[in-house]
């Protein structure tokens, strides 16, 4: 949608002085709490399934460990915020990802989606979208990816402010940031023979 592209684009510019100063801060932040690397990186699947090198800010010390173990103070914190996040204003701007979509996932997960879940590249990823503001990590796939169905069939504009409306609330609140069992989500490993995709209502 050329229109949704355009507002999005809107946004992000006209707030680049606040997001700026916010990443700088928590780059420093990151520096001095783990040092370099500070910004994470990793394959993801965009638009298409066409792959991308995502940007995060690094909140988990380098080496072995559970997650829980890794995560720093720091890293918490800017998980809790969602600040870690800011890196992908840039990939707004270029275009590869928007602000709401589905969360563009590992790219190895491509090989795992059945034909209706892969229906979720249909639209560029986003940086928030319904499943993050309908539970976000403490949700568990299934539910997660038929909710990022649900909004590639239903998406609009208004939706797309609904939704950035609800994550600064769910930001704010700090909820569902955390999987049930640990720090973030497990891995995506379905059963392709058995697997269906709950109706979400």
């Amino acid at each position: 949608m050329r229109l949704k592209r355009f507002f999005e684009t809107a946004i992000v510019v006209l707030t680049m002085p606040l997001w700026i100063a916010a990443l700088a801060v928590a780059v420093a932040a990151v520096f001095f709490a783990m040092g370099r690397p500070v910004l994470f990186r990793q394959e993801r699947a965009g638009l298409g399934g066409k792959i991308f090198r995502i940007l995060k800010l690094r909140t988990m010390r380098s080496g072995a460990g559970e997650d829980c173990e890794r995560l720093t103070r720091t890293g918490r914190f800017l998980r809790r915020t969602s600040l870690d996040e800011l890196p992908q204003l840039f990939h707004v701007l270029s275009g590869k990802m928007a602000l709401v979509g589905p969360r563009p996932l590992p790219a190895r997960y491509l090989s795992r989606f059945t034909p209706e879940e892969l229906r979720r590249h249909e639209v560029r990823p986003g940086i928030t979208g319904w499943a993050q503001v309908n539970g976000r990590n403490a949700i568990d796939w299934d539910h997660k990816i038929a909710l990022d169905l649900w909004y590639v069939k239903h998406r609009s504009i208004a939706l797309d402010l609904k939704i950035i409306v609800l994550t600064f609330a769910r930001v704010f609140a700090g909820s569902g940031i955390d999987a049930e069992d640990g720090v973030t989500m497990g891995e995506f490993r379905p059963d392709l023979a058995n697997k269906r995709v709950k109706a979400v209502l």
